[in-house]
Order: C-alpha cells, then structure tokens, then sequence
C-alpha cells in the first residue's frame, strides 16, 4: 500500500514539473510574431503600431509609382477633355468605375464556374505513365533479378446516374452565372446614376455660381447708386450701410458657391474614376433640356421595371440556385451509378515488347449512414431555398416602392419647376418695380434690398428644381432598369409648355 502511494505521488509530482516547464517554455517562446524585425502588432489597445522600415519605403515605392503615372483617358476623349458630354461623362465612369470591373470579373468567375460544371456531363480521361527499377532477391535458388518496368494507361470514368445531382450541381452553376451576370448590369446601371447625379450637381453649382455673380453685380449697383443718392442728400448713411451689408453677402454666397463648383466638379471627377486635379470640364447642355411630364403611368413603369430590372432578376436567379442545391443534397442521399476503366500497356526488360492490360468496373454506391448529416444539409438547403425565394419578394415589393416614389417625385418635381418659373418671373418684376420705385425716391432702400433678396431666391430656386427634376428622372429610368450606357432612358415624355424665362439663369 506504502508502494502504491509513493508510485502515485511521484507520477502526481512529474505530471506537474512536466506542465509547468511546458506552460514555461511556452511563455518564453510564444509572443507576438515579428516582421522584419518589428513587432507585428501594437503592444497594446491604445497604442499606435510601428510598421517596419520595409513596408514604409514599399509604400512609399508605390504612390511614387501612381503620382508619376499621367491619368489613364481613352484616346477617343483626350481631345474632348475640356468638353465632355453627358455621354462621355458616363462611358468614362463605365471604363473606369471598380464597381463594374468588380461585377465584371465576378460575372467571368461565375461563367468559368459553369463551364467547369457543365464538364460533369463529360467522361473524366486521364493519361498515366509510371516507371520503376525494379530488383528481385536471391532466394530458394532463384537468382536476383534487375529489371526496368515502364507502364503507360489510360483511364476512364463516367457518372452514369445520380437521381438529379449532376443536374442540380450544373442549374445552380447557371443561376449563379445568371445572378452574377445580373449583378453586373445592375453594378453598370448603378454607375450610371452616379454619374449623372455628379454631372448634374456640378452644372447645378456653376449656374447657382452665375447667378450668385448675377446677384453680386445688383448689389454693387444698388450701392453704387445709393451713395450717389446720399451724395445729393437724397439718402441717409443707413441705407449705404443697408445696400453694403448687402452687397457684402452676394459676396460671401458667391465665394461660397465659389468652393461648392470645385467640391463638386471633384465629386464627378471620382465618379469618372479620374484624379479630382485632372484638367477636363464639361459640355452643361444636357441639363438644359426642356421639361416634360411622363406619358406612361405608374403601373406601365412598375411593369416594365418588374421585367427590367437586373437586381431583381438577380435574386430571382439566386433564389432558383438555392432551390437547385437541394438536388444535390437530395441525391446525395440516394445511390449513384457509375463506370470507370483502365487500360494500359507494361513494357519490363524481359518483355520489350510489352503486354497489354485492362480493367472494366460499373460501380453502384449507396449511401446508408452518415449520423444524420445527410438529411440535415437537405434540410438547411429547404430553408436557404426559401429565405433566398422570400429575398426575391422581398426585392420585387422593393423595387415597386422604388418606381413608385421615383414617379411622384418625378411629377413633384415638375410641378415645382413650373411654380420656381413663376416665382422667378414675379419676383423679376417686383425687383424692377421696386428699382423704380427707388429711383423716383418714393420707394425705400429696404423695399429694394427685399424685393432684391426674392429675386436672388427665386434665381437659386429655380436652379435647384431643375436639378431635382433632372436627377428625378435620371432616377426613375434607374429604378425602372432603363437608364443605358449613352445616360439616356427611354421613358416617354411629353414637354411642358413653360415661360421664356425657363432657360435664363442656365445660360
């Protein structure tokens, strides 16, 4: 008994030496990893890493390489650079968005994927060749025999039958190819929007800039003629401070405006997939296109962009390549019938001129137990074939909200340029009248600055509502899936008659 426990306290004494000198040895030898000499991490949360030396000067390396290199433009745009059009404003942001080089290569991806599928209706062949020095022991009176054995074969194999697996595995690779090759229109529609939202930002920040001028040069005029009225003593010192602070804001706005015409010319840049500091500009008539109501209604659109539109298609895909897995995983669990052969020819050095051999085998495999797995991944691949069926809905119910609100606020923003027409034309003749007014010295300079100010307003908002009704239709042709690569749509249109004034702050 004494023996027992002594043997059982020196192996409880061991085992503990031995994980101690473990947990040691692993405490000194385990850390945080080095990279060319400097910790790969920081020490701590709140402390900043220190990279090492190498990387910097790679990095460095690198922006060197991209700051030196002239901005990619296609040749066909370089002489156009100072002017381009709404057209060529998006046919450079197709060329050079990621976005679309992303879809693209994922869209090549997925077709690779379904041409490596479709090879399952195919016989596998393989070519082998296998040679061998082979020597022999002496043995029981046989001599030792040396030998080369050269054996060139060929084999066969060929899935017969699987209960609809093979299918499944090559209509999922189509839906995935379908769903990826929508994805991609949808990423090219995406950048088309984009684009134009930036370009017609950008020509709506220089008219708000030529109208801001317009407005500074009225308010240097009212000055100019409100000390002269003082001059005569026909005004007081308060209505030069008046026609000053005035003319001190149409100032500021302008050189506010001023800074939003580069911010936003930078905007379309990045949109163009260009350097913001890249020398180009743009061709603003395309946002001076006359304004025109929809001669479609809102259900024709909804219908069309039910048909249209590429992300939905793209769930609708992605909703069958779900359904398809469960196939797969359906036949996993029945038997699969399948042929292989193999034949080939031995060449040895006691028969160079070699004999033949082949094998010919139909195999029937059936699976009969798998702990359950079998019948739980066709169970999983049931529910991810309806939550991905319910996505589906879920994108079809999307994007009828989508067209829908796009359409009203499409016919809102009609309406609001129509009232900014006649805000602008009252506002114009109030302005006059109280310059007059001013002039004959019936009217005061607070009267003039007032009516002044609403025109400036009126100017301002008529810009800002004809940008709205540009994006607005640009976005309804996106949500309907019709916006095309030239940044047009073929939504139809009927033009509103609007007064002469309509094109006056765009020119």
């Amino acid at each position: 008994m004494d023996a027992s426990l002594a043997r059982r306290s020196l192996v409880s004494t061991l085992s503990t030496l031995a994980a101690a000198a473990t947990l040691g040895g692993l405490g000194a030898c385990v850390g945080t990893p080095r990279v060319a000499g400097v910790a790969g991490a920081a020490p701590a949360p709140n402390v900043p890493w220190t990279p090492p030396p190498s990387a910097v000067r790679a990095q460095l390396r690198t922006d060197s390489v991209a700051h030196a290199a002239p901005p990619a433009l296609p040749a066909d745009l370089a002489e156009r650079i100072h002017r381009l059009t709404l057209a060529e404003v998006v046919d450079l942001a197709l060329r050079n968005n990621t976005a679309t080089r992303i879809a693209w290569a994922n869209a090549q991806a997925a077709a690779a994927s379904y041409g490596s599928a479709t090879g399952e209706w195919l016989p596998t062949v393989d070519g082998n060749v296998s040679g061998a020095r082979v020597k022999t022991a002496a043995s029981q009176g046989r001599t030792a025999v040396q030998q080369w054995v050269f054996t060139p074969s060929v084999s066969l194999s060929y899935l017969l039958f699987d209960f609809g697996g093979r299918t499944g595995r090559v209509s999922e690779a189509k839906q995935t190819l379908l769903a990826a090759g929508f994805g991609h229109n949808a990423a090219i529609q995406d950048v088309i929007l984009q684009s134009e939202v930036a370009y017609f930002n950008y020509v709506q920040s220089r008219a708000l800039l030529e109208a801001q001028r317009t407005t500074l040069r009225e308010a240097e005029a009212n000055l100019a003629a409100t000390e002269e009225r003082r001059r005569v003593g026909l005004a007081t010192i308060a209505d030069v401070l008046q026609a000053r602070t005035a003319a001190s804001r149409a100032a500021l706005n302008l050189q506010t405006t001023e800074g939003q015409v580069q911010t936003t010319r930078g905007a379309l840049a990045l949109a163009l997939g260009v350097p913001a500091n890249l020398p180009y500009d743009i061709d603003s008539t395309a946002a001076e296109v006359p304004i025109a109501q929809l001669a479609d209604s809102v259900e024709t659109i909804i219908a069309t962009a039910i048909r249209q539109r590429p992300d939905l298609a793209a769930a609708r895909a992605q909703a069958e390549a779900a359904h398809a897995r469960i196939s797969q995983l359906r036949a996993a669990r029945l038997p699969a019938l399948a042929f292989s052969a193999n034949g080939g020819r031995t060449y040895t050095t006691n028969n160079p001129s070699g004999a033949n051999s082949y094998t010919l085998q139909l195999g029937l495999s059936i699976p009969l137990f798998a702990g359950f797995s079998r019948a739980y991944d066709q169970r999983a691949a049931e529910f991810r074939a309806e939550a991905a069926a319910a996505q589906a809905e879920q994108v079809r119910q999307r994007v009828v909200y989508d067209v829908f609100a796009s359409y009203y606020d499409l016919q809102t923003s009609t309406r609001r340029v129509r009232t900014a027409e006649d805000l602008l034309a009252s506002a114009t003749q109030s302005s006059e009248v109280a310059l007059a007014r001013y002039k004959a010295g019936v009217g005061t300079i607070l009267d003039l600055l007032n009516a002044q100010s609403a025109l400036a307003d009126a100017r301002n908002e008529l810009i800002q509502s004809r940008l709205a009704w540009s994006v607005s239709l640009a976005q309804l042709a996106h949500d309907a899936g019709l916006l095309d690569t030239r940044g047009g749509s073929p939504l139809r249109l009927t033009p509103v008659t609007l007064p002469d004034s309509t094109q006056t702050p765009n020119r």
